[in-house]
């Protein structure tokens, strides 16, 4: 039976599925991965279930002496803690669990709209301060949502899933940027050309794009000069896909209106510039966390172990 390393705890249903095909040993912390433990992982197991922030990049790839692992079978749909080219040259298959986690992180997205844009984190911290005073007429006016424009940067599955919720659960106008042509959105909207006609166009911005060399800083000091200045912009792709010193420049300059943030450039941690601004809501990477989802993301790993332990075709390569 082959070996399986699996890089931290995960739901008891995904461990169980795993057991039946592979000789499972579960790494009991829930921190990432040291370097020499990746290493250590790759020379001592036929295959890895990795996640998100295990660094498995480069320079652990070049540290490996004798690479025994197989496959990396990713838990998530991001891989930007993995070089892919370099874990191929190492002779290893590379998979993901896309689908998974569409509909959960797009219902974040949506949180963090509502709760920006109607300052809900900012009231709800007021009440727990014991400083609410009570109902007035101007107390907290927020943008109302229904009927606004928003604007989507990536139009892949979590995309088009919050275009839905956007367009038929709040009568909001899809526009989006995509570097490819997409036929069909499944609501009415507008591809538009450029990233700037985007952000000039929406009240709301919303970056679904996944996390690649080439998305790196996608939005940048350039791209938020180009937003409205009571505009949102909400990231639930990966941190570093938007620029987070120009972002809080922007912020602190009041050049657009606020932020929803469900992750961050330099994950964990979360400067406190951004933790002091009202006008900003920040949520500790929520965007999978149910319990089913995460199941569902583990099993769709198992799946892809499976087919390679079977020589089968891997149903998620990346």
């Amino acid at each position: 039976m082959p070996s399986l390393f699996i890089t931290r705890p995960l739901p008891d249903e995904v461990v169980e599925a795993a057991r039946g095909h592979f000789s499972v040993t579960v790494r009991p912390s829930t921190e990432p991965m040291s370097p020499s433990e990746c290493v250590a992982a790759l020379e001592g197991f036929d295959a890895v279930l990795p996640t998100l922030r295990d660094p498995l990049n480069a320079a652990t790839f070049a540290g490996v002496a004798d690479c025994r692992a197989k496959i990396l079978a990713n838990f998530g749909v991001g891989y930007n803690h993995i070089d892919v080219a370099a874990a191929k040259a190492k002779g290893m298959a590379v998979t993901n669990t896309p689908g998974a986690v569409t509909d959960a992180t797009a219902d974040i997205a949506m949180t963090l709209i509502l709760m920006t844009c109607r300052r809900a984190g900012e009231g709800e911290r007021m009440v727990r301060a014991g400083v609410w005073t009570g109902w007035h007429p101007t107390q907290l006016l927020g943008m109302h949502v229904t009927g606004r424009t928003l604007g989507i940067v990536g139009m892949g599955r979590i995309g088009k899933a919050i275009a839905r919720r956007a367009a038929l659960g709040f009568g909001m106008k899809v526009v989006f940027y995509n570097r490819s042509w997409v036929d069909d959105v499944g609501v009415a909207s507008q591809q538009m050309d450029t990233l700037q006609d985007v952000c000039r166009a929406a009240d709301i911005l919303v970056v679904a794009v996944p996390a690649t060399p080439e998305t790196h800083h996608i939005i940048d000091e350039a791209v938020l000069s180009e937003m409205q200045p009571h505009a949102v912009l909400v990231n639930i792709a990966r941190g570093d896909v938007v620029d987070q010193t120009a972002l809080i420049a922007a912020l602190e300059g009041n050049r657009i209106g606020g932020a929803g943030l469900d992750v961050y450039e330099f994950e964990p941690d979360v400067p406190i510039a951004l933790r002091a601004m009202e006008n900003v809501t920040l949520l500790p990477h929520l965007g999978t966390s149910c319990h089913e989802v995460r199941v569902g993301m583990g099993l769709m790993a198992v799946e892809n172990l499976v087919a390679w332990a079977e020589g089968r075709p891997l149903p998620n390569p990346v």
